[in-house]
């Protein structure tokens, strides 16, 4: 750890609040992820993207939603997490 008369000290500490605003606004810190989250939605099962607003699409039943999904995860070496009826994760698939 640096001490306090150092540079590196401030320049630390400046990220590390620079970060904590950002986040405070909404604004992604980390990078883009392309995990697929199959979800229980109104009209059957969703896909969203994680950190996404919008859905990717929706499907009446949880098997083909999550046979979107893997293909999407396939195609971006990510991970499939899939959810319950009450949103608790019930599985995880990596593709990477």
């Amino acid at each position: 750890m640096a001490k306090i008369t150092e540079a590196k000290f401030w320049i630390d500490l400046l990220k590390k609040v620079l970060k904590g605003i950002a986040k405070d606004q909404g604004i992604r810190t980390s990078p883009k992820t392309w995990n697929q989250h199959v979800v229980p939605h109104e009209k059957g099962w969703a896909i969203k993207g994680e950190g996404n607003s919008r859905y990717t699409d929706t499907f009446r039943k949880q098997s083909t939603a999550i046979r979107r999904a893997k293909r999407i995860a396939k195609n971006h070496k990510s991970d499939v997490i899939i959810h319950r009826t009450d949103g608790t994760i019930r599985d995880r698939i990596s593709f990477d």
